[in-house]
């Protein structure tokens, strides 16, 4: 009989769900990581929450663990590296919140449209002030929701429901996808200058943290408002505040702060910001929900399957591991350059697999493009595992080529992403054991593909690469290597700066605003 150990506190749903024939359950709330350490040998599953820390070490203790399941959607307290390495499953429950977090973020809206808090607030102190509490209609106003996974699709649904106008800023989203919702699918910029109210639904990684700061907010339509039920430090809460009392921005909700509890007590204390504590979760249907997901999960996995929300990495025959493991990675990076360096709606994708790469499985090569086009588009961690479910969930479509033959290289892979307003292509190989990109949205140019990168979109004329790299030695960003390819002679280049050190927001904007710089964006590849 299987057994299953629970460290933290669950639904009683979820408890019930885990409670079956073959397997026999322990709730142990009482356990510190020594004491872990030395009973988890005795278990085939663990289940915890955020509190329980399974480290490396942990997971070397459990001598019979299959599965570890976390009854949330983040998994940072779980060594999944170490889960993975001993073929051990992680499951977590992503799904869990998506209507609450969806049915806060319209009552943020409605509350901020009718001005709810502060007329309640009025009431109790015995105040009838009805002419200060004149409010507008959410209908036929346009909402922009700035990620459109799953929670954002729900925010859809209801605002649609609510006679809004609804447009979407995710360019992994398919034009499909987003027409099923009745959204339209566009640009930030767009997105910015058109919308009422802007509704954040995004993760917060490197490329969303510090996303909306002044310049951003700058370029939002005037009176605007906005709602971050998202993740704390998407919103530079200074800014916003300074966008708020400068009257360019009507006001803001917020149920996340980038310091939980916030201690800002101009930005909680503001009369024109609506505060909650963090309550995208809290609802009776959300916790059962996130026990019952998560206990589901378990059990397939101690049954031999494969959990829908799988966490980590599929197995890799050995015999295909020394041809694959270097395109794995390639296959990743050029997932991740595509999706930083594109910024429109991207129709379908791609994928063509040359020389030895169309000899081998190219299952894991093509799940490793798929995580790096989802990263850092949804709460959850994307692995191999779960790229595939995701990119169904976001209407990802994925076309396939194979060609043995191929010049002057072992391999390469060829990723193209179908944009309205054409094809964007990049191919890459392996060289001297290292992922390399040698073309780049059609520009011939050859850099190794990690670390951090400024690219720039430029009409070719004399000084300008000399006046980009003055930009970033006044802002002490060290150039470590430069790789230049054009259409012709004058006419639109790019560049590729491989930097040592993080460029900021301020330089970034300096250099888009140069003479004959089109855009220029930063891109890291881990």
């Amino acid at each position: 009989m299987d057994r299953i150990l629970v460290t933290e506190k669950i639904s009683a749903e979820g408890l019930e769900a885990l409670k079956k024939d073959t397997v026999e359950v322990d709730v142990r709330l009482d356990l510190d990581k020594e004491r872990l350490q030395q009973v988890i040998s005795e278990y085939d599953a663990l289940v915890v929450r955020s509190a329980t820390k399974v480290t490396a070490d942990i997971i070397a203790a459990g001598s019979r663990l299959r599965v570890i399941g976390r009854a949330g959607s983040g998994v940072d307290n779980i060594d999944v590296e170490a889960a993975t390495q001993r073929g051990i499953i992680v499951v977590n429950a992503p799904a869990s919140n998506n209507v609450a977090v969806a049915e806060l973020t319209i009552g943020l809206m409605l509350s901020l449209a009718r001005m709810i808090p502060q007329a309640h607030l009025s009431l109790q102190n015995g105040e009838w002030k009805r002419n200060q509490f004149m409010g507008w209609e959410v209908r036929d106003k346009t909402l922009g929701l700035v990620g459109l996974g799953r929670i954002g699709s729900e925010v859809a649904r209801r605002a649609r429901g609510l006679q809004m106008q609804v447009l979407a800023y995710d360019p992994i989203v398919s034009f499909d996808r987003a027409s099923q919702l009745g959204v339209e699918c566009v640009t930030l910029d767009d997105l910015l200058s058109r919308s009422d109210i802007i509704s954040l639904h995004v993760p917060l990684v490197d490329e969303t943290r510090n996303m909306f700061h002044k310049e951003v907010l700058a370029r939002m339509k005037p009176g605007a408002s906005i709602i971050n039920a998202s993740r704390g430090g998407i919103v530079n809460e200074a800014d916003l505040l300074a966008a708020i009392e400068s009257g360019h921005l009507a006001g803001a909700a917020l149920d996340v702060y980038s310091k939980e509890p916030p201690v800002d007590r101009q930005v909680f204390g503001h009369p024109r910001i609506l505060t909650t504590p963090h309550l995208g979760a809290s609802t009776v249907e959300a916790q059962a929900l996130t026990g019952t997901d998560v206990a589901e999960g378990v059990l397939v996995a101690l049954e031999g399957g494969t959990p829908r929300y799988a966490v980590n990495a599929p197995f890799v025959a050995p015999e295909a591991w020394g041809v694959l493991q270097p395109y794995i990675g390639l296959g990743q990076q050029m997932g991740t350059l595509c999706r930083q360096l594109i910024q429109s709606p991207i129709g379908s994708y791609e994928i063509t697999y040359l020389g030895e790469l169309a000899e081998v499985d190219i299952l894991p090569v093509r799940l490793a493009v798929l995580q790096g086009i989802l990263t850092g588009t949804a709460d959850q961690r994307i692995t191999p595992v779960n790229a595939p479910l995701i990119a169904r969930e976001r209407g990802v479509a994925v076309v396939e080529h194979s060609d043995p033959q191929i010049e002057g290289y072992t391999g390469m892979l060829i990723l193209r992403a179908m944009t309205a307003s054409g094809i964007r292509e990049f191919r890459g190989t392996i060289l001297r054991g290292e992922p390399h990109v040698v073309q780049a949205d059609g520009y011939w140019v050859m850099f190794v593909a990690s670390g951090k990168l400024l690219f720039t979109y430029h009409n070719d004329r004399p000084g300008l690469i000399g006046r980009v790299g003055t930009i970033l030695g006044a802002a002490d960003v060290n150039i470590s290597a430069m790789y230049v390819g054009r259409q012709a002679p004058r006419k639109r280049a790019m560049m590729v700066l491989a930097l040592d050190d993080t460029i900021s927001a301020e330089a970034l904007e300096r250099i888009r605003a140069e003479p004959d710089i089109e855009q220029a964006y930063t891109v890291t590849l881990s």
